[in-house]
């Protein structure tokens, strides 16, 4: 049984939302996961889970929120080579450059990335959104 650590930072509910709908894929696939918002989690949760889904949603000038998640990010780097990696959120503006630009980041850093250019849902994630993160879930614990 796989050991996945689902991180995020949410500020609306939208990428806690998201967050816990792949958790519930990955439990139907099961295995373990662990959910945890950015402010609670340490390098460990990384280190020593065998997969790891960090969520977070665009902010400012599509950027990773500032004060928690891209400190965790920074620091997350240094452990992620040759991990499978998710990352996910949702966006209300602009084209999602955000998430492009953070899956390069960590592509750059060594994280084997599930999806290429990440999961990105606009504003409040719909079900068909949530049935794709399930899924991704599932993709994640087999992976």
């Amino acid at each position: 049984m796989k050991k996945i650590s689902v991180i995020y930072w949410s500020g609306t509910g939208h990428t806690e939302k998201m967050a816990q709908a792949l958790v519930e894929g990955i439990e139907k696939e099961g295995s373990e996961a662990k959910l945890l918002q950015v402010s609670g989690a340490s390098l460990d949760d990384v280190k020593n889970a065998d997969a790891v889904a960090f969520g977070c949603p665009a902010m400012g000038a599509e950027e990773l929120e500032e004060e928690e998640m891209r400190p965790f990010i920074d620091q997350s780097k240094e452990v992620i080579r040759g991990k499978k990696t998710l990352l996910f959120g949702s966006y209300e503006w602009a084209e999602g450059q955000w998430m492009k630009d953070w899956a390069e980041e960590m592509k750059e850093a060594g994280a084997d990335l599930l999806e290429a250019e990440g999961f990105i849902a606009y504003d409040d994630p719909d079900e068909d959104a949530l049935d794709d993160l399930r899924m991704l879930g599932k993709d994640l614990a087999r992976a």
